[in-house]
């Protein structure tokens, strides 16, 4: 079975790669292994990066959009909108792949004394490390990627998950330093191979930063003295750590578009069937609610209206059902009660907006859809926006950190004490540099005056989940430390429960003995189930033990 502590990714540059296992000891030393001493870190760059991008949108806009209650799918859904999940559900191997990479480029900029690389390989490191430790826990850390040193790494101990964030920490604060010269005094940067900032240092030094500020935050529950400690250092000292805090200065990657691999997920220029991703992917009701009551105009470049608006006629004869000359499907009664009766959902008339529940049973059939095939077009429910077809496009990007989160943190950081300043000022700069991401930044005046209007620390957060949108990792994070938003399961769900973390893999629980002490230090919620061990989507890792949240 594959090692995580050497595993190599085929890369851009066509690196080849060896993956040690045991009984091959002796082919460790691969005399075709391209190795940090004949390798141009500009090369290794844009392969971490877009790993790193599409990892981002890959959870973001695929299960974690449906754990978080930003879409739902009406085909083929179980993962998604009911986090049917396993211990053969989700594998570390590709983050870890993309580490080996990092590592290469780390050490070769080392060499070349290359602090630009360096830097920013410690950034990605971090962000690599810090998806690990979010999503599993305790995982190899200290010793993983060492394989290449001996049998005696092939096996890499999970390091504890607080051990994984003070790394983190600690290698944020070696990156910004490393970054804190002026641009032209760093040499060897090729533009064009940086995908993420095109070689702008202080750029990367911001992403740094607010990397940071992200990981310190994550500590508010479980070691809120650290976590005030950290953030009062950075906000303090703003010309020693700057942030991202104009959405100019976000860390989005573009997508090429030129073929499957570097498209946008949902495309069909790539994927024209009628029940491919595109059709299947629809927006959650709980989302879509909010945001109409909201009148928040982010759902119209998020989402298409309906084709074709539903209207009861009431008092019609049974069996009322036609289409109007201007497009609307009228129904009589008899027919709504038969549908609600078979589907458990009442019918949405919204002549607008409709949004699909999560975790249905019967998802295709929803809102008295006349095309029951698993991941079609339901005239009756509003579709993703059409640029979401597109292979690519200026808002088709992976955003790894935003100005808008940022700023969401610090005002976060205000209402604890933990910072001055007024929240609700950081509260409206991060709803603004949202809008101006998502190019509407002229609706920001109408839109913060009217129900938006910040009224509390709750506030902070559902707009936090709300910017989150194609990025739902993140705010799954979020909910696991403060219970916020209150989402509820649905029908099909596999527990009464929103899950914590991902299983361990298979793989790692049957070739890496050390998987057992990890699992052990889990602790089992009410929600576990009949999961066999602590290993459950529903235990609690270090990070949320004695907290009470998010149950």
């Amino acid at each position: 079975m594959y090692r995580i502590a050497n595993k190599v990714v085929m890369g851009m540059v066509g690196i080849c790669a060896l993956i040690s296992c045991h009984g091959l000891e002796e082919l460790n030393e691969n005399p075709n292994q391209i190795g940090s001493e004949n390798v141009d870190p500009n090369l290794l760059l844009p392969t971490v990066i877009n790993g790193v991008g599409k990892n981002v949108v890959n959870l973001g806009f695929g299960d974690m959009a449906g754990v978080m209650q930003h879409t739902q799918k009406d085909g083929w859904s179980s993962g998604h909108n009911a986090y049917d999940w396993s211990n053969d559900s989700h594998s570390w191997n590709g983050y870890y792949s993309l580490l080996t990479n990092n590592k290469t480029m780390i050490e070769k900029a080392e060499e070349e004394s290359l602090d630009f690389h360096h830097g920013v390989g410690l950034i990605m490191k971090s962000y690599l490390f810090g998806m690990i430790a979010d999503l599993w826990g305790d995982a190899p850390y200290t010793n993983a990627l060492r394989g290449d040193e001996g049998a005696e790494f092939f096996d890499a101990e999970f390091d504890a998950q607080q051990t994984i964030y003070q790394g983190i920490h600690s290698d944020l604060k070696k990156a910004n330093l490393l970054l804190s010269n002026s641009q032209d005094s760093y040499f060897s940067i090729q533009a064009d191979q940086d995908i993420l900032f095109g070689g702008d240092v202080a750029k990367w030094r911001k992403f740094a930063n607010s990397l940071l500020l992200r990981y310190y935050m994550r500590l508010s529950e479980k070691e809120p003295a650290v976590a005030r400690q950290g953030i009062e250092l950075i906000v303090s000292q703003p010309q020693t750590y700057p942030l991202i805090l104009q959405a100019a200065d976000d860390a989005n990657m573009p997508y090429i578009g030129n073929t499957t691999n570097d498209a946008w997920p949902t495309n069909t220029k790539f994927d024209a069937d009628p029940q491919g991703s595109y059709f299947r992917v629809k927006m959650a009701k709980t989302l879509v609610d909010l945001l109409q009551d909201l009148e928040d105009p982010r759902l119209g470049v998020w989402a298409n209206s309906i084709d074709v608006p539903l209207v009861l006629d009431e008092g019609a004869p049974d069996g009322t059902d036609y289409v109007d000359e201007e497009g609307k499907r009228h129904v009589s009664q008899d027919i709504v009660d038969a549908y609600e009766n078979t589907v458990g959902f009442p019918v949405d008339f919204d002549s607008l907006y409709v949004g699909l529940p999560t975790a249905l049973t019967f998802g295709a059939s929803y809102n008295l859809s006349e095309d029951v095939n698993q991941g079609t077009l339901n005239l009756h429910v509003s579709q993703l926006n059409d640029i979401y077809k597109e292979a690519s496009g200026p808002l088709l990007q992976s955003r790894l950190m935003s100005a808008s989160e940022v700023n969401f943190i610090l005002a976060e950081a205000v209402t604890k004490g933990w910072i001055s300043g007024s929240a609700e000022s950081y509260y409206n700069e991060g709803v603004k540099q949202s809008f101006a991401a998502w190019q509407i930044d002229g609706a920001y005046d109408d839109y913060i005056s009217g129900e938006a209007t910040y009224g509390g620390e709750d506030d902070i957060i559902i707009q936090k989940w709300i910017a989150s949108w194609s990025a739902a990792t993140e705010a799954w994070f979020d909910y696991r430390r403060t219970g916020l938003p209150e989402l509820t399961t649905g029908p099909a769900s596999k527990r009464a429960a929103l899950p914590l973390r991902f299983y361990y893999h298979i793989d790692e629980i049957d070739n890496n003995q050390n998987s057992a002490q990890a699992i052990d230090r889990l602790e089992p919620t009410e929600f576990k189930g009949d999961d066999a061990s602590n290993n459950s989507a529903w235990s609690k890792f270090w990070l949320l033990q004695g907290t009470g949240e998010p149950y």
